[in-house]
């Protein structure tokens, strides 16, 4: 169930008003001087890679953390959970956090597969800022689960939900581009969407209901 839940929102993360507008340019980054389009998907694989690499590594922090705090779980659990509903709140706009303002993009083409590599450990510190509030919420959800190695599989499991639709999308960018319309189209729908699943999600944290969904799907 967690495991669900954090895939989706890298899913989300991908969707959001601050991140499908750049798609386009991103792409064209992978694509550079690339004559083949499989090129372009190894040089997007990297880029994904790469990020995906920097989150494990937090997943495996938020996860030891959690597990030398196992002892105060439940404080750990209302704690995250308070903190995962102010971040479904900020999406509803109902506060504002600054910190999580969209970024701005530009750069040159990327030429290799290395630097599609960098790109992506770069990128997936400056995407904070852009995706902070879904990629807090699995850190948070790392954190309470008390064990190093379920951390890192959860915060791999959001990079797939995060990577899987930007591999999707090198390979069908052209085809895809009436969906991302609509998608941004109505923006309003899904940070509203968004900021429920958040609200929702860090209430079951605050109050055990997300263990015992976890207990009884294990």
């Amino acid at each position: 169930m967690q495991y669900l839940i954090t895939f989706l929102e890298g899913f989300i993360s991908f969707i959001s008003p601050c991140m499908l507008p750049m798609l386009p340019l991103y792409i064209s980054y992978f694509a550079g001087n690339a004559d083949k389009k499989h090129r372009t998907l190894a040089r997007a694989l990297a880029f994904v890679l790469g990020f995906t690499g920097v989150f494990t590594l937090l997943g495996l922090f938020a996860g030891t953390l959690g597990q030398l705090l196992a002892r105060y779980q439940t404080a750990v659990n209302i704690v995250s959970g308070a903190l995962v509903i102010v971040f479904g709140l900020n999406y509803l706009e109902v506060i504002r956090l600054p910190f999580f303002k969209g970024m701005q993009n530009g750069g040159r083409s990327i030429s290799s597969v290395f630097s599609a590599f960098l790109f992506g450990v770069i990128y997936s510190v400056s995407l904070t800022p852009c995706v902070g509030a879904f990629l807090g919420s699995a850190l948070m959800m790392a954190s309470s689960t008390g064990g190093a190695a379920q951390g890192t599989l959860l915060l791999l499991t959001y990079s797939l939900g995060l990577g899987i639709p930007f591999l999707v999308s090198a390979i069908l960018i052209d085809r895809l581009n009436t969906v991302f319309r609509a998608i941004r189209k109505h923006y309003r729908v899904v940070n509203i969407v968004c900021g429920v699943f958040l609200i929702v999600v860090g209430i079951a944290m605050m109050f055990g209901v997300l263990n015992v969904l976890l207990s009884v799907f294990s």
